[in-house]
C-alpha cells in the first residue's frame, strides 16, 4: 500500500475523512481481493456507517453524485473521472422478488454488510488506515486456496441476485481458481434460472470472459453448469455431437486467440454453426438478442460469415484479397487466422502468405481511392441505375486487380463498355 497511486489514494482520503466525521469506513468487495492477491485494482469501493445523506452532506452536493441513494450508494467525485469512489452505507438486503435487486434494504453494520455479498473473495474489508484486512466469512483462507466459494448458503445467494450464476463462472475462471463443490452443484441445479436477468447484464458477463485469457475454461465452465445452453443454445449440435468434434475444435481457438476484441472472441465461438442456406443460423439475430450494438453486430457477423475466407489467399483475385483486407475487421480476421493455424498446421502457409501480403502492400495500395464516382459517369451522361452502379464497381474491380491504373484508363474503359 506504499507506492503513490492516485485512484488508491483518493480512496484513502475518503476513508480517511469519513474517519474523521466519526463514521466508521473500509474499503470492500473486489478491490480487496486484489489488493490481497497483489494486483492494482481496476476501481475502489468504500463501505461506511455513515448514511447517503450523510456522505452527501460531508463531501458537499458538487462533489457527489446519488447514482444510488435508495441502495445506500453515493459517487464521491474525485480530481479526475478515473479517481471516482463509490461509498456504500453498510447494510442488509431485503427480499429479492424479482431475482435481480433487492425490494428494500436496511442500513447495519459491517458483519451483516458481508453476509450479503456474493463471494467470500469479495466479502473482506480492509482498513487502508491501519492497513489491517477484516475477514467475516473466511475469504482470505478461500483465497489462499484458490477456491471461489459463496457466502452462506449458494442457492440463497443465486435467488438473490441471478446474475452471480454467471459471476462464479467468470470468477472462476479468470482468476484460475476451483469452484467449491457446493456452490458448483448450486449453479448447476439452477442454470436454467439465468434468463430472469437482462440480456444486457448476461452480455456484461460473458465479454469479461470472453476477452479474459482464461476464455476457453470460462465457456467450458458455463458448458458443464448449463449455463451456456440458456444463453446460447445454438451451439447445442457443436457441443453434443462426438462425430464432429467442432466444440473442442472451437475451445482450442479460443485459447490460441491473442489479446482478442469481444466481436472477434464471440465470432470464435461462432465460427462453425452452420450459416449456409438451409441450416442458416441466424448470427445478427443472435446478437440482437445479446443486445449488442450495431457496430459489434457487424463485425460478428462479418467475421463468422468470413472466418474461412483467407484459408486459400492464393486463389482468390487480387481485389477480392484486398476487399478482405481492406474491410474494417481485418487484423480481427487475420487474427483468427493465426489462431486458426496454431491448431490447424496447414494454414501455416496461408497465414504466412497473407502477413507477406501485408508486409510489401502499403495500406492505400489495399484500398486505393477510387478512380472515377458517380460524378464522371454522369458527365458522361449516364442516369442513377442498376447499369450506373454495375458500371462503378467493374472500374473498381479492375482498379484492385491492378488492371486499371489512372482515371482516363478508367473512363476510357467505360466509354468502351457504352459502345
Amino acid at each position: 500500500m506504499s507506492a503513490p497511486h492516485p485512484q488508491r489514494d483518493f480512496a484513502r482520503d475518503v476513508v480517511a475523512r469519513l474517519r474523521d466525521a466519526g463514521f466508521q469506513a473500509l474499503f470492500a468487495g473486489g478491490c480487496v481481493r486484489d489488493l490481497l492477491m497483489g494486483r492494482e485494482p481496476q476501481d475502489y469501493d468504500v463501505a461506511t456507517a455513515a448514511t447517503p445523506e450523510q456522505v452527501r452532506n460531508l463531501f458537499g452536493k458538487r462533489r457527489t453524485l446519488a447514482v444510488g441513494a435508495s441502495f445506500g450508494v453515493i459517487i464521491v467525485l474525485g480530481p479526475s473521472p478515473e479517481c471516482h469512489v463509490e461509498v456504500a452505507t453498510f447494510r442488509a438486503d431485503g427480499n429479492y422478488a424479482d431475482g435481480r435487486r433487492p425490494d428494500r434494504v436496511e442500513f447495519s453494520d459491517p458483519q451483516t454488510d458481508a453476509q450479503r455479498r456474493d463471494f467470500t473473495i469479495n466479502g473482506m474489508f480492509f482498513d487502508p488506515i491501519d492497513e489491517r484486512v477484516i475477514d467475516y466469512v473466511g475469504g482470505q483462507q478461500d483465497l489462499e486456496h484458490h477456491q471461489l466459494r459463496a457466502i452462506g448458503d449458494p442457492r440463497v445467494r443465486f435467488t438473490e441476485d441471478k446474475l452471480r450464476l454467471l459471476r462464479a463462472v467468470r470468477f472462476t475462471a479468470t482468476l484460475d481458481f476451483e469452484l467449491e463443490a457446493d456452490t458448483a452443484r448450486a449453479v448447476a441445479a439452477m442454470a436454467d434460472q439465468i434468463l430472469v436477468v437482462s440480456w444486457e447484464r448476461i452480455t456484461q458477463e460473458l465479454k469479461k470472459m470472453l476477452v479474459n485469457r482464461h476464455r476457453r475454461r470460462a465457456m467450458t465452465l458455463c458448458d458443464e453448469s448449463g449455463l451456456l445452453a440458456n444463453i446460447l443454445p445454438e451451439l447445442a449440435q457443436l457441443r453434443h455431437d462426438p462425430l464432429h468434434p467442432d466444440w473442442l475444435h472451437t475451445l482450442e481457438l479460443l485459447d490460441e486467440l491473442t489479446d482478442p476484441t469481444f466481436p472477434l472472441a464471440l465470432a470464435t465461438l461462432l465460427h462453425r454453426l452452420p450459416i449456409d442456406p438451409g441450416t442458416v443460423v441466424d448470427i445478427a439475430a443472435l446478437c440482437r438478442r445479446l443486445k449488442l450494438s450495431n457496430d459489434e453486430t457487424d463485425s460478428v457477423v462479418w467475421l463468422t460469415r468470413n472466418s474461412a475466407a483467407l484459408d486459400a489467399p492464393a486463389d482468390l483475385t487480387l481485389a477480392q484479397l484486398k476487399r478482405l483486407l481492406a474491410h474494417r475487421d481485418a487484423p480481427a480476421l487475420v487474427g483468427l487466422l493465426t489462431a486458426r493455424a496454431r491448431v490447424r498446421t496447414t494454414l501455416a502457409e496461408p497465414l504466412e502468405f497473407v502477413l507477406n501480403f501485408l508486409a510489401r502492400t502499403p495500406p492505400e495500395a489495399i484500398n486505393p481511392p477510387p478512380l472515377i464516382d458517380g460524378a464522371d459517369l454522369k458527365r458522361l451522361g449516364l442516369q442513377p441505375g442498376p447499369r450506373f452502379r454495375e458500371l462503378l464497381d467493374g472500374v473498381r474491380e479492375l482498379q484492385l486487380n491492378s488492371d486499371l491504373t489512372t482515371t482516363s484508363d478508367a473512363l476510357d474503359w467505360i466509354r468502351a463498355q457504352l459502345t
